[in-house]
């Protein structure tokens, strides 16, 4: 089979279609643009297609020079063009969990830096062991386990995003997880904001410390004030006496953080 030295190897360009910067906007455009690249260089591939057919009925298989061949070129060739579709594929699914969700802009790019971070071969893919440390850096509380022995917390969360085990996280399978998993954190929001907001009278931004303890157990209502930022009132600037600003990132009082 004739070989070729006309073409890099696939991490190379992945590499560039993956290191976008800016808005999720501008990264889904110029994937497009890249990808649009990739596709017009087909012609190119054909014409070493046709230069391999002739070598090959010329009895020509082998080139000392190079360590490409025509069919090592094509398939790297497709797994670039559906790369740039799977891209396009996953920003296109972080804008939309953004517009529709409530997935901070903020959110997707720490995940989307994380797992670039991660994925030392710039290939697009995170192995159990390097998915699992992205998972660590970005708070996930996952217990140190020996070698050898079972890991149920991690495996539940391969069941989901790696559920044929084929040893790999693709960057598509590891957005689709975090924005589920931040979107019910967004709904938790909600309804931990809802909660508040009917323990307040007459539907303030804000709740004082009386109502809790009147509406909460002591403990419930202990860890709340200990946790809960003073309200200001957006005029003055000023502390809103025993005010609590339940409408405040939700971290702040939730007991999972």
């Amino acid at each position: 089979m004739p070989v070729f030295s006309t073409k890099p190897t696939t991490c190379g360009p992945r590499s560039s279609m993956m290191e976008g910067s800016g808005t999720l906007e501008q990264q889904l455009e110029a994937t497009r643009q890249k990808a649009a690249e990739v596709r017009a260089r087909r012609s190119d591939l054909k014409k070493i297609e046709d230069l391999g057919q002739i070598l090959e009925e010329h009895l020509i298989l082998d080139n000392r020079y190079t360590e490409h061949s025509t069919v090592g070129l094509a398939q790297q060739w497709d797994q670039l063009d559906q790369l740039g579709m799977r891209m396009q594929h996953n920003l296109e699914q972080q804008i939309q969990a953004r517009n529709q969700s409530g997935v901070s802009e903020d959110a997707l790019k720490e995940f989307s830096m994380m797992f670039k971070h991660f994925d030392k071969e710039k290939c697009g893919r995170l192995n159990h062991a390097e998915f699992k440390s992205c998972l660590r850096a970005l708070g996930y509380d996952l217990p140190m386990i020996e070698e050898g022995q079972s890991d149920p917390e991690f495996e539940a969360i391969l069941d989901v995003v790696d559920p044929n085990r084929d040893g790999a996280v693709s960057l598509q399978e590891y957005m689709a997880f975090m924005i589920s998993k931040e979107t019910e954190n967004v709904h938790s929001s909600e309804e931990i904001q809802n909660a508040f907001r009917a323990i307040a009278a007459a539907d303030r931004p804000y709740v004082l410390r009386e109502e809790l303890y009147q509406n909460l157990t002591k403990e419930m209502a202990d860890y709340c004030v200990g946790r809960m930022k003073p309200y200001q009132d957006p005029k003055s600037g000023s502390n809103v006496p025993a005010a609590l600003d339940y409408m405040d990132s939700h971290a702040a009082y939730s007991p999972s953080s």
